[in-house]
């Protein structure tokens, strides 16, 4: 038998080591933790006619979606998601742990059964489809797309979720930390991402950052006068981590009531307040960063004071 179980991770592990026609076959995989020593055992037989065809020219060599990985990993170090690449294919290697690339697209339907947010969903499979592409075009791994079939969930994320600045002056006053205070001011008057405000440096006129998400060399964005005169009077540039700005963000929401919203809500907030004020979608799109204009669009909220306003200029005369 090929199987043992390992007592301290709670699953089964197969092992295989055989010299088949003079050559040494090896082969190490962990189980998923539900399955059965039943469910193991099947896998073992299976797998080992598996691996002596493949050694006697009988078949040809099946790829994992674990190898597939591994090929990814090892080629997409330079990625500055690379860590939390890692970490979203160990909290899926129950999915994928001792099955082969072309069962992929039943892999990703189990995956999107999961009861978590959409867009999670969503992220997680594109990554493994990624994952199982780049192996088969760049590795030579399966003799077909493994992505091919694979349903992507299509995940209408627009948060029409957005504050005013007298909301975030309320937030401000049950907030104890100064850099958390300095990212919200900035960050409704910027709309830039908070990875970037933590980075951003003052340049005249203007903030800026460098190597933004885009891949753009350099993200210019004018000071607001208000915004001016806070940095005056509390200094620049933002005293604090990220996961401390993140903890004092969501503790003064909740002191006023506004649990719904995140940091990222500011953002919205800004192209919100842009559009309002009459400033156009190119001019917004710019501001924000975006390159794909249909990215700016999911940020054009007018409230209903301009709506209503719109619908009463039907059938008005147009004054000489």
């Amino acid at each position: 038998m090929s199987i043992h179980r390992d007592t301290k991770r709670g699953q089964f592990i197969f092992e295989f080591d055989r010299t088949i026609e003079g050559k040494r076959v090896r082969a190490r995989s962990r189980l998923p933790k539900a399955w059965t020593r039943t469910e193991a055992d099947a896998f073992d037989r299976k797998e080992s006619a598996r691996l002596y065809a493949v050694a006697t020219g009988i078949a040809r060599d099946r790829p994992t979606v674990e190898r597939a990985i591994e090929l990814y990993l090892e080629d997409k170090k330079h990625l500055k998601t690379y860590k939390e690449v890692i970490r979203v294919f160990s909290s899926l290697y129950g999915y994928y742990s001792g099955r082969f690339l072309d069962e992929l697209p039943e892999i990703c339907s189990e995956i999107a059964k999961q009861e978590k947010a959409p867009a999670s969903i969503k992220y997680e499979i594109s990554l493994l489809r990624a994952a199982g592409r780049w192996a088969w075009k760049k590795h030579n791994q399966g003799e077909h797309d493994p992505g091919a079939r694979v349903q992507v969930p299509t995940v209408r994320n627009e948060r029409h979720v957005y504050v005013t600045f007298e909301q975030v002056l309320g937030q401000l006053r049950h907030c104890r930390n100064k850099g958390t205070r300095q990212a919200m001011v900035a960050g409704f008057f910027t709309g830039m991402r908070l990875s970037e405000l933590l980075r951003a440096k003052i340049e005249g006129d203007s903030l800026v950052v460098y190597d933004t998400k885009n891949g753009d060399a350099i993200k210019r964005v004018p000071i607001h006068p208000t915004l001016k005169r806070y940095m005056d009077r509390h200094g620049w540039p933002i005293e604090a981590a990220k996961s401390t700005i993140q903890k004092w963000s969501r503790v003064s929401r909740a002191k006023v009531g506004l649990e719904h919203v995140t940091f990222h809500s500011l953002r919205h907030s800004t192209a919100s307040a842009l559009i309002n004020a009459d400033v156009d979608l190119f001019t917004v799109g710019a501001i924000l960063g975006h390159k794909d204009p249909r990215s700016t669009k999911r940020y054009a909220h007018l409230d209903q004071s301009r709506l209503t306003d719109a619908i009463a200029r039907m059938g008005q005369k147009k004054r000489a």
